[in-house]
């Protein structure tokens, strides 16, 4: 029950975040990734404001194998860079760069009833599934 009323209040906070800083809107993205034009760095900001909240919860739960509510965590995460994951990061950043959006943003301006944003997010559940397909990543790896 903890962690769902975790997961309720955390989810809450970081749709509210994305709202009031505006990365719901890909123009905000989008400006963000124009380096040679006119850049703006809030998203920048926000993901710096999301590391300087989110470490001192880290640093405790690698210290004590536990989350900030006693459950027992694994931070187990440590990946190496191998062809999967570059071709995926080059995949999600094409993705990312032409529409301006990611997965959590899409989904809550989705629900603005926005017709491209709501055919982004169907097509953007499909590419999930079929990469999640054992066929798609069997030919990856290979």
């Amino acid at each position: 029950m903890k962690s769902t009323l975790t997961a309720l209040i955390a989810g809450l906070l970081f749709g509210s975040g994305l709202v009031v800083s505006g990365m719901t809107d890909p123009a905000n993205i989008l400006s963000f990734l124009d380096l040679a034009g006119e850049w703006n760095p809030a998203l920048a900001l926000v993901m710096l404001s999301a590391i300087v909240v989110a470490l001192p919860a880290f640093t405790w739960v690698r210290r004590h194998q536990r989350n900030l509510i006693g459950e027992s965590v694994l931070l187990d995460n440590k990946r190496a860079i191998d062809k999967r994951l570059i071709i995926g990061a080059v995949i999600f950043g094409v993705g990312w760069g032409l529409s301006g959006l990611c997965p959590a943003p899409s989904l809550i301006a989705g629900f603005g009833g926005n017709t491209n944003i709501l055919v982004f997010v169907v097509t953007m559940t499909i590419g999930l599934w079929l990469s999640s397909t054992r066929l798609f990543s069997q030919k990856i790896e290979h």
